[in-house]
């Protein structure tokens, strides 16, 4: 057991807080700890702590793992020697079967004998409709200390996402009923709000048995699936056409019914399908270190959002010019370090690491960074730029902030800019006019990254993706290089004019201009566009659909201007 791990089974005491640390105990320690409904930000702090100091994880379905991962920051291939816990499967056992809860509880008594730190992550909460109680008792006739972390259970949760309130100030009466047990309806022919689980299989003979119970066969329904995830469905309808919708619609588990007049308000109350790009498939092609707040931001705005890098970011080929550069700013060659992209900022802070060195070595050098992220990587080192423009976030924007060299007030004249091997030239000659000498080193390289596999390809070209989103030219020429052009129905968002010129040279008609080349801003104006189109399309009384949807015919040219 690691150190870090081992606060975990230290002596139960309570702290000045309050809260109470977990006992310590030679045999291991069981968390069973609920995982929510699916959306990851609904796990709990608590459930996030115990996560961080788990030895083992007892994952009951597949994709609890990748939500470990993800709550985490854990890379896909990270290893317990990445810090990442180890993961045992408790939904299923060797023979591929679905373990029943005699055989889950087997499993987790196993790992937590074995000493250590015991998560066991279940679906929604523990203790409801869940093997939570049984697994309890096994580790307390096994003698292992356990506790008990509440989640956020999709008998709520999911009504909540739809927009559906379970309860009113006319309906205060709600009761959650469990289809997989033998149910008697004629216990639920009040008016009161039922919420059904694993129903969806039954629905038809459960809508019969409610009507025959006394309600009425208007009765509105909701059914929803998967719930709290980007790829919600709700489908409104009554009981007496339930069945019927639901097939429809294709309607599968995991689903959330609710049967009662409070689905009515929904109406008004939607608030999750609604957001301006709900169930949009949005492709960001990006490095994989670039793309995380990107997608994130996608993702808050209802997005499903899918990483295809197509840049790889490699050291030069040449470091000596970088070394030289990096012993000049030791010794007080500089008067000043432009950072013109994050990237530069890490292949500078690696040169620093590799050779020994801190942010000390900055002392006395005056700092410019191109826009905000740039400053804030330039922070997480513990520095603070000293210019960054407050228009334009560019290298135009940077070089119409630079001041004039001053031979009174300047008493060094020379420029370290670390930049990328494609970067454009604007930025050296501005400052060269102003008076400054600079040294322009090739700090790290852009290269075009292989192919995503077929199916991705062919999503592309086909227009299974309602958006792309290109930060930079050379996202716009190595995503057509290594994967084909977008869809004439796929909406094109772009950061920046100079990007927007490369879009449409490839044939490409820009839909979406960020204001500002800022990939937070960029994203805000897809949104803008995807709540125009919506608003639009409910003011034309037609159904709203996405962009993948709609496939024109003829392909789509750059526009004319």
């Amino acid at each position: 057991m690691t150190a870090r791990k081992s606060a975990q089974q230290s002596d139960s005491v309570t702290a000045v807080t309050g809260t109470p640390t977990t006992p310590a105990t030679s045999r291991g320690w069981v968390s069973f700890v609920g995982s929510g409904p699916g959306d990851p930000g609904l796990l709990t702090v608590r459930a996030v702590d115990l996560l961080r100091s788990a030895d083992v994880v007892v994952t009951e379905i597949p994709e609890h793992e990748q939500l470990v991962r993800t709550v985490l920051g854990l890379a896909e291939d990270a290893g317990e020697d990445d810090g990442a816990p180890r993961f045992v499967d408790g939904g299923f056992g060797t023979d591929g079967q679905p373990l029943t809860h005699a055989g889950r509880a087997k499993v987790v008594v196993k790992e937590a004998k074995g000493g250590g730190h015991v998560v066991r992550l279940l679906a929604g909460d523990p203790f409801l409709y869940a093997s939570g109680p049984e697994e309890a008792q096994a580790c307390t006739k096994a003698q292992l200390g356990f506790e008990i972390v509440p989640g956020v259970t999709s008998a709520t949760a999911v009504p909540a996402y739809a927009g559906i309130p379970l309860t009113s100030k006319r309906h205060r009466e709600v009761a959650v009923v469990s289809c997989a047990d033998k149910v008697d309806w004629r216990d639920y022919a009040g008016k009161h709000t039922l919420v059904l689980l694993s129903g969806v299989s039954s629905l038809g003979d459960t809508a019969t048995a409610l009507v025959e119970a006394g309600r009425s066969p208007q009765t509105p329904v909701a059914i929803t699936r998967v719930g709290t995830t980007t790829e919600q469905q709700t489908v409104v309808t009554t009981l007496e056409s339930a069945a019927a919708d639901a097939r429809t619609a294709r309607i599968a588990p995991p689903a959330i019914i609710v049967v009662g007049d409070v689905v009515d308000l929904r109406e008004t109350l939607s608030w999750f399908e609604t957001k301006p790009l709900f169930g949009w498939r949005v492709l960001v092609p990006r490095t994989k270190e670039q793309a995380g707040s990107l997608s994130a931001r996608l993702r808050g705005y209802g997005a499903i959002p899918e990483e295809v890098p197509t840049i790889s970011v490699e050291p030069p080929r040449n470091p000596q010019q970088m070394d030289k550069a990096v012993r000049g700013l030791v010794e007080g060659r500089y008067e000043w370090i432009a950072f013109t992209s994050v990237n530069a900022v890490k292949a500078v802070r690696e040169k620093f690491e590799e050779y020994g060195l801190d942010a000390r070595a900055f002392s006395g050098l005056k700092i410019a960074a191109v826009g905000d992220k740039t400053a804030a990587a330039i922070a997480a080192w513990g520095l603070r730029a000293d210019l960054v423009p407050e228009t334009e976030q560019s290298a135009a924007g940077l070089l119409e902030a630079w001041p004039e060299y001053d031979d009174v007030l300047d008493p060094i004249n020379r420029v370290f800019l670390p930049r990328a091997d494609i970067a454009t030239e604007t930025l050296v000659a501005g400052l060269v006019e102003k008076g400054w000498e600079c040294d322009d080193v090739t700090a790290y390289r852009t290269v075009r990254a292989t192919p995503p596999p077929a199916p991705t390809r062919e999503a592309i070209k086909t227009g299974k993706f309602d958006a792309v989103v290109f930060t930079s030219s050379s996202t716009v020429r190595n995503l057509v290089g290594i994967a084909g052009k977008p869809h004439p129905s796929t909406i094109i968002a772009v950061i920046g004019p100079a990007t927007a010129k490369t879009a449409e040279e490839h044939g490409l008609r820009v839909d979406v201009l960020a204001q500002v080349p800022d990939v937070d801003v960029l994203v805000d104006g897809l949104a803008d566009f995807g709540a125009s189109r919506r608003a639009a399309m409910l003011e034309a009384g037609e159904p709203v659909t996405k962009p993948s949807d709609r496939k024109p015919s003829s392909r789509r040219r750059a526009s004319s201007k």
